[in-house]
């Protein structure tokens, strides 16, 4: 059924287009007859640029080319904006996930941020993908590549076993952090605190009778995980699946590879010698994309 529209009178468009923007006291424009930015004067351009915005950008595009994070002060001082304003603006970037501030006070760019690092994700696969390659033929079983996503690893690229069984994920599907050796990997890299808030929005519920299922535990095997270099989910996510993973460092994207296979197949004795493979294939990776 057809919605009624409704009787009172539009304001005409040349009135709504121009009001003069009352929380910033910015001029009034016609936006029906901008230029393109090809064509737009060094004046107009000026009157047609948001300075908030423009500096939210350059926040952003600062802590994008840090890997090891920035200070407040350091922010606020390379936009050129009071502390307590540059606070005002992080804080509201924190909140969306967008930025995340460590334990020390150091900014970067949060998990949130990565959906809009599309490019640099497509960078990530296309460099990983010989790497991920020569894991599966080393090993004979999958290799994956996956990222954090809000509370999720994502899979973004994997190269499956040539086995008629193996273990394997399409590309796009979710984990959860807590179950997955690509998940424990990711999360050893991230401030204990981001950890814990990840993991109360997380149903941990057990998978199989292996899944760790509690926050202390989780953070418990993390450190064991940081001590060896790389992480284990003994099946923990599935009854038959074994896999091991390492975080990939030097690139703002929180990311890991991977090598899984069925338990029965992929012992634990064959673990030490993926994960050495997967370390130097990391290493690899991580300083192309710091380069």
């Amino acid at each position: 059924m057809p919605r009624k529209r409704s009787q009172g009178r539009r304001a005409p468009r040349q009135q709504v287009d121009n009001t003069r923007d009352e929380a910033t006291g910015e001029e009034a424009i016609d936006v029906n007859d901008a230029p393109t930015r090809a064509s737009v004067s060094p004046e107009l351009d000026r009157n047609y640029t948001n300075r908030s915005v423009e500096r939210v950008i350059t926040m952003l595009n600062l802590m994008q080319e840090s890997v090891e994070g920035l200070s407040l002060a350091e922010i606020s001082s390379t936009i050129d904006l009071a502390k307590p304003t540059t606070f005002r603006y992080l804080w509201t970037l924190e909140a969306a996930e967008w930025v995340e501030r460590d334990p020390n006070g150091q900014y970067r760019l949060g998990l949130g941020f990565v959906g809009m690092q599309s490019r640099a994700l497509t960078i990530l696969q296309e460099r990983a993908r010989p790497w991920l390659e020569s894991l599966r033929n080393d090993t004979g079983e999958t290799a994956n590549l996956g990222v954090l996503t809000g509370k999720n690893v994502v899979y973004v690229e994997t190269v499956p076993s040539h086995r008629d069984v193996r273990m394997s994920r399409d590309e796009g599907s979710r984990d959860p952090l807590h179950c997955t050796a690509l998940g424990k990997a990711i999360a050893s890299l991230q401030p204990e605190a981001r950890v814990r808030e990840i993991l109360e929005r997380t149903d941990l519920s057990a998978r199989t009778t292996n899944t760790i299922t509690t926050i202390d535990d989780y953070l418990d095997d993390l450190t064991k995980v940081r001590r060896r270099g790389y992480a284990i989910d003994d099946r923990e996510n599935d009854i038959d699946g074994r896999c091991v993973a390492v975080a990939v460092h030097g690139t703002n994207i929180p990311a890991a590879l991977s090598i899984s296979g069925p338990a029965s197949r992929f012992t634990m004795k064959h673990i030490e010698q993926a994960a050495a493979l997967l370390i130097n294939a990391a290493n690899h990776l991580g300083r192309k994309e710091a380069s």
